[in-house]
Parts: C-alpha cells; sequence; structure tokens
C-alpha cells in the first residue's frame, strides 16, 4: 500500500499532470468566454436580420402539439430544433478561429526566436549552443565537405 501511495503522489505531482490540469481550467474559463461573446455580441445582430433575438428557438414542426377541450395535453409537438444547432456551431467557428489566432502567433514567435538573425526576440539557449556547435562543426570540417 505503501508502495501504491508513494506512486500516486509521483504521478499527480509530475508537471505534465499539473500542466494537463492548468489547460483543462483555463479551457473552461475560454469555454465562458466564447459562449458569453456569441450569445452577448455576435447573435444578437444575426437574430435582428432574420427577426429574431435567439436562435435557439427556431425549429421546424413535425407535428404540432394537441391539446384537448379540457387544457391536457393529447400529444406533445415533435419538432427538429435547427436553432440549437446554429448557436452551437457558432460557438464552435469561434473558439476554432480564436484558437488558430493564439497558435499563430505563438508560431511566429517561436520562429523569431529560432531565428539566430532576429535580435528583437532572444534565442533560446539550446538554439544558441546547436547554432554554436554547427559552427563549430563547420570551421573543423574538411574543405571537401564544406
Amino acid at each position: 500500500m505503501k508502495n501504491f501511495v508513494q506512486d500516486f503522489k509521483e504521478f499527480a505531482v509530475k508537471g505534465n499532470v499539473v500542466d494537463l490540469a492548468i489547460g483543462i481550467i483555463i479551457g473552461a474559463s475560454f469555454n465562458k468566454i466564447v459562449s458569453t461573446l456569441v450569445e452577448k455580441v455576435i447573435m444578437p445582430p444575426f437574430g435582428l436580420l432574420f427577426g429574431d433575438t435567439d436562435f435557439s428557438q427556431y425549429k421546424w414542426i413535425i407535428r404540432s402539439r394537441e391539446v384537448g377541450s379540457n387544457g391536457d395535453v393529447i400529444q406533445e409537438q415533435v419538432a427538429i430544433g435547427y436553432g440549437s444547432l446554429v448557436q452551437v456551431s457558432f460557438d464552435f467557428l469561434i473558439v476554432a478561429l480564436s484558437i488558430f489566432v493564439v497558435v499563430r502567433l505563438i508560431n511566429s514567435l517561436k520562429r523569431k526566436a529560432e531565428d539566430e538573425n532576429e535580435k528583437s526576440v532572444p534565442t533560446p539557449k539550446d538554439i544558441q549552443l546547436l547554432a554554436e556547435i554547427r559552427d563549430l562543426l563547420k570551421k573543423q570540417a574538411p574543405p571537401e565537405l564544406k
């Protein structure tokens, strides 16, 4: 049992697990931001174009609801709620676009950092060391290999 607890501690405290947990927490918060952006900023103008502000209410009614003379429901309505699909699709597109922009920004900064001629971004130590090793190997290589 003691080995089990020790193994679990090592697993739970490893950097990858902590990084994953942080990523999930940030992702959940980012999801709230995007949902609010779609729901409160982007969808109202689209709803205005279609004469309604709430897309989730759009549906195709296949069978209407039947109500008896005493007010009891005889048959429930059967409908395809395509408005919710439109809403969720906009959420997805905005999340995908946001992630694309962030990854593109990170990649451009990474490319700048890996370029030894770029002086605005400091080159990481591992890239500097590899460049120095490359230069030393070039100097030591016989003339026919240069």
